[in-house]
C-alpha cells in the first residue's frame, strides 16, 4: 500500500485544520445537502467532504458512505490534498495508490473512480476534499470537473464563514466577560466606599452612582443577548432597571412597567435608563411622606410618530413636604441636569409638570438619532439639469 507523503507545512497544516473546530461535529445540514446534490449531479453513489486529521480522514458530510472516518491509510483524500488541482482517478485498481486500498480492492461495494477536489484555506493550506466515488471506472467531463471544482470554493467558503462566527462569538463571550468584572469591580468599590462614609451627602451620592453602574450592567446584559448589537429591547431593558431601583427603594415603594416591544439604538436606552433612574431616586426623596397613599413608580413608553417614543416617568406621591423650597426635579439639582443632558445628547426633549395624582415627566425621543442627522449637501442628491 502506497502513503501518501506529508506536506511541507504539515504542522501548520494540521493546526489550520483545527483552528475550523469542526472535527468530530454533529451533521451540518448546509454540508449534506451539498454532497446529496453533488452525488444526484454527477450521477455517483458516493460524495464526501473529507478532512484530513493526522491519523484519519473525518467526513464533516457524507453520502452513500456508512462510516464517518477511514484510517489515513485508506484515505485517498490524503494523496488529492497534495495536488494544486483535481485529482481523478479513472480506475483504482490500475493507480498505485490505490490498488490495494480496502475500499478500492474488496469483493463488496469496492470503489473504482475517485475524484477529489482539495479544500483550499486563504492561507493556502489544503484540509480537505469533497470528493465523488463510483463502483466502476469512468471519467469526468470538463463540465464535471467544473461543477466539482466550484462546488469545493462553496464548501470552502461556508467553512471560512462558520470559522469567523465561531471567532467573533468567542471574541464577544471574552468582551463580555471583561466588561462585567470592571462593573463588578466598580459596584464594590461603590458599596466600600458607602459603608465607610458617614456623611449622609455622601452615602446619597454613592447610592446614585452605584444606581446609574446598575442601569449600565443592565443596558450591556441587554446588548450581549441580542444579535442587533447597536439595538436594545426596551421592554426587558426597562423591567431590568425597575428590578435594580427596586432593590434601593423603600420595601413599601412599587415599580411598574408598561412598555410594548419596542428596539431603540443603544445610546437612546441608556438616556432612557438615566431618566428612569434620576425620576426614581427623586421620587423616594421628596415624593412619598408617611401616612400617604401605597407609592407607586411608573414606566410607561409609547410610539410617538416616526422614529419617535414618548418615555413617561410618574409617581403618586404629593411632593415635598409643605413650606419646603425643593421640588421632585429641581433645575439646580445635579440629577437634574445629568437627567437633561441625557436626553438632549440624543436629541431628545423634556417636559416636567406637577399633576392631582403625582409628578409626571414625558421625554420625547428618537428610536434611532442617525435616522434624524441632517443630510450634509455632499450627501444630499444632485437636481437633474434643466433642458434648455
Amino acid at each position: 500500500m502506497v502513503l501518501a507523503r506529508k506536506s511541507d507545512d504539515e504542522l501548520e497544516r494540521l493546526a489550520e485544520l483545527r483552528s475550523y473546530g469542526v472535527l468530530d461535529n454533529g451533521p451540518d445540514p448546509a454540508f449534506d445537502e451539498v454532497v446529496e446534490l453533488l452525488a444526484s449531479l454527477l450521477e455517483v453513489p458516493v460524495a464526501l467532504i473529507s478532512l484530513v486529521d493526522e491519523n484519519r480522514q473525518w467526513f464533516r458530510a457524507r453520502f452513500g458512505m456508512e462510516p464517518g472516518q477511514t484510517p489515513l491509510e485508506q484515505s485517498i483524500c490524503a494523496h488529492a490534498i497534495l495536488s494544486e488541482d483535481i485529482l481523478e482517478i479513472e480506475d483504482t485498481m490500475l493507480d498505485l495508490r490505490s490498488a490495494d486500498n480496502p475500499l478500492c480492492c474488496g469483493t463488496i461495494s469496492a470503489k473504482r473512480f475517485y475524484a477529489g477536489a482539495p479544500l483550499v484555506t486563504r492561507s493556502g493550506h489544503c484540509i480537505g476534499t469533497l470528493c465523488v466515488l463510483d463502483d466502476k471506472p469512468r471519467k469526468l467531463t470538463a463540465q464535471q470537473r467544473k461543477l466539482l471544482k466550484v462546488m469545493a470554493g462553496q464548501v470552502m467558503r461556508q467553512l471560512d464563514l462558520q470559522r469567523a462566527l465561531h471567532n467573533k462569538e468567542i471574541l464577544r463571550e471574552e468582551i463580555d466577560h471583561r466588561v462585567k468584572n470592571s462593573l463588578q469591580t466598580v459596584a464594590s468599590t461603590i458599596r466600600l466606599y458607602r459603608a465607610r462614609s458617614t456623611e449622609p451627602e455622601t452615602r446619597d451620592a454613592l447610592d446614585a452612582i452605584a444606581r446609574r453602574v446598575d442601569s449600565v450592567s443592565q443596558l450591556h446584559a441587554e446588548l450581549n443577548l441580542t444579535s442587533k448589537m447597536h439595538f436594545v429591547r426596551l421592554d426587558t431593558y426597562l423591567s431590568r432597571v425597575a428590578t435594580l431601583l427596586q432593590r434601593h427603594a423603600p420595601a413599601e415603594v412599587a415599580f411598574e412597567v408598561d412598555v410594548p416591544r419596542i428596539e431603540v439604538e443603544s445610546r437612546v436606552a441608556a438616556s432612557i435608563g438615566v431618566v428612569a433612574n434620576e425620576f426614581a431616586a427623586n421620587a423616594m426623596k421628596y415624593a412619598f411622606h408617611e401616612g400617604g397613599t401605597a407609592p407607586v413608580v411608573r414606566f410607561e413608553m409609547r410610539p410617538a410618530g416616526e422614529n419617535r417614543i414618548l418615555f413617561t416617568c410618574r409617581d403618586n406621591g404629593t411632593g415635598p413636604e409643605p413650606g419646603s423650597t425643593l421640588d421632585a426635579l429641581a433645575s439646580t439639582a445635579l440629577g437634574a441636569r445629568l437627567l437633561e443632558a441625557a436626553v438632549s445628547q440624543v436629541g431628545g426633549t423634556v417636559v416636567e409638570r406637577r399633576e392631582p395624582g403625582g409628578y409626571v415627566l414625558e421625554a420625547e425621543l428618537p428610536i434611532d438619532p442617525a435616522a434624524d442627522a441632517p443630510v450634509t449637501p455632499a450627501e444630499a442628491p444632485r437636481a437633474a439639469p434643466a433642458a434648455e
